[in-house]
């Protein structure tokens, strides 16, 4: 059995990454591109595993002990993805592996047996999303446009990551362009790597667009990993796979390597299944970087080490503002609420009930910064890296030409609008992008907090997952971070609890730079009510649950 998974390991390395055979130039995308399939009928047992839920401190204990290894972790971790990502309920979230991953997790290990340790990553098998630059990988951004599209370099957080000593695993499957080609685009799928498929109901969204990532995680296919977020790209797939996610402040995290969609709201950050878990990623992937101004800003070093603060989390006395509007969202997300307010309250902490005065004043703005800032940031990154289409114009071109294999299930009007836009140097642009900002950041979370004294803000951070459903795309239910999205702010999911078995995740929002408190007051929670439950996979949930709308 063991003899066959490896056989299977090794054979994905060389179908995944094409790393076992020369690589030829870019070349048509293949006969047909992925669509989403049936779900499974039944439910697929998921086999046991020895590392199931084991967060990164427990794993550095074991390997210390001699235990494992970081060799033992990766051979583990790449069985299980052929067993349950490629095989048994088929979740479709990893979209390539790593090559070198068990080279670079032995030589990890011969560095702790000489009594070199980097931290506490290291040998810690972690994936990312494939819109980040890692070698000898592709970045894909889940387009075929990109399927051969090798960079050169590492992003500027991967650095940091495989300085730290985390191995990287592979990428994950994403919403197609991070979900920035079509306002109807399905969320998981893309042309590259098919439909990602949420593992606590597989006939349910997995939300994106970091939804490979957040899939993984929670199923155990590694023990953390990396998402994007421009506007609840982290949090809301992270809430509807039961994990911790955060946003970062917009330039605590270099975007570096990334592939774009817009520099004023684009960052970063953890997936986990713990938040002690993401407070040990972010810690090895923020600093400054002179490739992205935007971390010029930056107010935390990067050797800030926020996981040792969490220890001295405690509630008592901590004014918490509940966003009451959030919980219109549906009758399963108010009462989960309501019983996560009343475990706040217990632990000492003060609820008030607010409100953002300027509340989604700035979504016509926001529409208006994306659009203009898409192209020029873009096209950077294409060319900067050399890939073999350099415009966004000649990204549509290839969509319509391939439109069967690219477009079998929505269009390209984003990117359309993106191509007509008139420019970052356009007024209309500017005076959009400082009001969205203003209304956002300063007129709206900061006046919201100071007015009642808070701390943090709360609130549901999304609904229900809904089904996935090709012909009409996603039936999106609303969300509880659309502020601190384009006010450039940290936001913080913890998981929250359940609704007939589909996760649901609370927001923590804060001020800017103020990743550290929102990670102590949501690991207290998280501490206060262990919420999460691992998936286990059924194909579909009790149809007397109300659609998520």
């Amino acid at each position: 059995m063991r003899a066959a998974a490896a056989l299977l390991v090794s054979a994905l390395l060389c179908l995944g990454t094409g790393a076992c055979r020369r690589q030829p130039p870019p070349a048509p995308p293949p006969p047909s591109a992925p669509a989403p399939a049936p779900a499974p009928a039944a439910p697929v047992a998921a086999p046991p595993f020895a590392y199931a839920e084991a967060g990164i401190a427990e794993l550095q204990a074991a390997m210390e002990r001699g235990e494992t290894s970081s060799h033992a972790l990766v051979q583990a971790y790449l069985a299980r993805i052929v067993e349950l990502d490629r095989n048994g309920p088929t979740l479709n979230s990893v979209i390539a592996l790593n090559p070198l991953a068990r080279n670079e997790a032995a030589a990890l290990d011969a560095e702790r047996a000489a009594g070199k340790l980097r931290g506490p990553l290291h040998g810690i098998p972690i994936l990312l999303k494939d819109n980040i630059d890692a070698t000898p990988m592709a970045t894909t951004a889940g387009s075929l446009a990109l399927a051969d599209f090798r960079p050169a370099t590492d992003a500027f957080l991967v650095q940091g990551l495989r300085q730290a000593g985390a191995v990287i695993l592979g990428k994950t499957n994403l919403s197609e362009w991070a979900n920035f080609r079509s306002t109807r685009s399905i969320s998981g799928w893309s042309s590259a790597g098919g439909q990602t498929r949420n593992p606590y109901a597989l006939d349910r969204s997995p939300c994106g667009s970091s939804s490979g990532t957040a899939v993984a995680v929670a199923a155990n296919l590694a023990v953390a990993g990396i998402g994007t977020e421009t506007n609840g790209s982290i949090l809301c797939p992270a809430a509807m796979n039961g994990l911790a996610g955060l946003k970062p402040t917009v330039g605590l995290v270099s975007r570096d390597g990334i592939v774009p969609i817009a520099p004023s709201q684009d960052t970063a950050g953890p997936m986990a299944r713990s938040v002690e878990d993401a407070a040990v990623l972010l810690a090895a992937i923020a600093g400054r970087d002179p490739d992205d101004p935007a971390t010029a800003d930056n107010r935390v070093l990067a050797t800030f080490d926020y996981a040792a603060r969490l220890r001295a989390a405690d509630l008592r006395g901590l004014r918490i503002g509940l966003l009451r509007e959030s919980l219109a969202i549906s009758p399963e997300v108010r009462a989960a609420t309501d019983e996560a307010m009343e475990a706040l309250r217990q632990a000492g902490a003060i609820v008030v009930e607010t409100s953002i005065p300027t509340r989604g004043s700035w979504k016509r703005d926001e529409h208006t910064l994306l659009v203009t800032e898409f192209r020029p940031a873009l096209e950077r990154y294409l060319q900067q890296r050399n890939a073999p289409l350099q415009t966004l114009h000649e990204l549509i071109e290839f969509n319509r030409q391939h439109a069967d294999k690219v477009m079998p299930l929505f269009g390209q009007e984003l990117f359309e609008q993106a191509a007509a836009s008139a420019g970052l140097a356009s007024p209309a642009y500017i005076a959009a992008r400082t009001r969205a900002r203003r209304l956002a950041g300063p007129e709206g979370i900061d006046a919201t907090l100071r007015a009642d004294r808070l701390d943090v803000l709360v609130a549901a951070t999304t609904g229900v997952a809904w089904r996935i459903d090709p012909t009409s795309g996603d039936q999106f239910p609303g969300d509880g971070y659309d502020a601190a999205a384009v006010a450039g702010y940290p936001a913080l999911t913890v998981p929250m609890g359940h609704a007939n078995g589909l996760p649901l995740g609370l927001v923590f929002i804060g001020p800017a730079w103020s990743e550290a408190r929102l990670l102590q007051v949501g690991y207290a929670y998280e501490q206060l009510t262990r919420a999460r439950r691992p998936p286990t996979f059924p194909a579909s949930i009790d149809e007397g649950l109300p659609q998520a709308r």
